[in-house]
């Protein structure tokens, strides 16, 4: 029987994926539920199981883009795994296994095999090619449509001295839609940047206090990331036009707080969201940003999980940024900036003192947000995170940790 195996849907929205790798070749035998490819949105990279056990013969090539339900490859379920030896076979070879064994040496040879997909071979002998001039980006170096596309004409050696190598990778379609995405920021909304400074000693302290009860109670860390999300969600309660999307010729506002979380992935930026923020505790906050980063991190996050969200977080801090103006989410309106913590001279009730700080960047939408809510906004968050105790632990800090 034949199998034929279609391209699933990653999500609602999306109508068209690419075949970022195949993990086995044409005619490779395949036990069933095998990964045997990666699966380029863009929005996440997916994996794709065999549905059944059998032999497979490839329909689409590496870099391919396909729509959803097109069948990208056959599965022949009634071929026997030619790997495994028969019974009779393993009886032979008990019989032949103190015979002696004769190595034939193979010739050596100079020349190098390169191997074509069958389209791109067409394109070579209709352009007069050298194959050997086309580096190959397919697996084990199989050179591409693409490829030969792509591939400039021999310029002649230069004569200077070193190497001058050059690699030609194909974009992955997160990638190339995460560029699209952002040059639409530039282009369609009226996008400004404010600044702020944060004093980051109370948080320091806190975090000395009371970090080693806090993980050995909830098997997570007192981080960062739930005094800024908390912060933040103080800030748009008291500054609502920042939750607030442009459709049309309407402004929508929203009551909940789903918070996206800016991470960087194997295959480029990757932006999960953290659900109904404003309802959750320091403890709920770390353990869900403890759990989207590591399905990041494993390529295994869901278009689900970083669909939707109302504001953005970006922690450029942990590459060592100071400052910088971070890039609007589209929808959103707003998208605020964490840079590293240096200690600075500041002054302090008219004495010099050296304090963490942190330089805080809020980029927004000018065209529903003003410079008074903006500004306010900002404010807010500098407020909340030098004073954490008072206004994001109720003067409570045990109560608030879950401790």
């Amino acid at each position: 029987m034949i199998l034929e195996m279609k391209v699933p849907s990653p999500g609602e929205s999306i109508t068209e994926v690419e075949i970022a790798t195949w993990l086995v070749k044409d005619g490779d035998y395949v036990e069933k539920d095998q990964v045997i490819a990666e699966v380029d949105s863009d929005k996440a990279t997916l994996e794709l199981p065999a549905e059944e056990s059998g032999t497979i013969t490839l329909k689409a090539e590496e870099g391919d883009a396909v729509d959803v339900g097109q069948v990208v490859c056959l599965i022949d379920t009634s071929a026997v795994n030619q790997s495994k030896p028969e019974l009779s076979d393993q009886t032979n070879i008990k019989n032949e296994v103190n015979e002696p064994v004769i190595k034939k040496s193979k010739p050596e040879s100079n020349s190098k095999s390169y191997i074509a997909s069958p389209s791109a071979r067409k394109i070579i002998e209709e352009k007069n090619l050298e194959i050997s001039e086309i580096v190959g980006s397919g697996k084990d170096g199989r050179v591409t449509k693409d490829d030969v596309v792509n591939s400039k004409p021999s310029m002649g050696s230069p004569s200077v001295n070193g190497d001058r190598n050059e690699t030609r990778t194909k974009l992955s379609m997160l990638r190339r839609k995460v560029a699209e995405r952002l040059v639409t920021v530039k282009n369609e909304t009226a996008m400004l940047t404010t600044f702020n400074e944060v004093d980051m000693s109370s948080i320091f302290d806190l975090r000395t206090k009371y970090k080693e009860d806090f993980k050995a109670k909830h098997d997570v860390s007192l981080g960062f990331m739930s005094f800024f999300t908390l912060a933040v969600v103080r800030a748009l309660k008291l500054f609502p036009a920042v939750n607030s999307m442009i459709d049309g010729k309407e402004m929508i506002t929203y009551e909940y707080c789903d918070i996206s979380i800016a991470v960087s992935g194997p295959k480029g930026l990757m932006v999960p969201v953290i659900r109904h923020a404003e309802k959750m505790s320091f403890k709920e906050v770390e353990t869900e940003v403890k759990r989207l980063a590591i399905r990041a991190r494993d390529s295994k996050i869901t278009v689900d999980e970083m669909t939707g969200g109302t504001f953005t977080i970006s922690n450029g801090g942990v590459f060592g940024s100071m400052l910088s103006t971070p890039i609007l989410n589209p929808p959103q309106s707003g998208i605020l900036g964490m840079h590293n913590i240096v200690e600075r001279p500041v002054a302090i009730e008219g004495k010099v003192e050296i304090r963490p700080i942190m330089y805080l960047a809020l980029s927004y939408d000018h065209r529903i947000i003003d410079g008074r809510e903006s500004v306010g906004f900002l404010v807010a968050i500098k407020e909340a995170l030098e004073n954490p105790i008072e206004l994001l632990m109720n003067d409570n800090i045990k109560s608030s940790l879950d401790l």
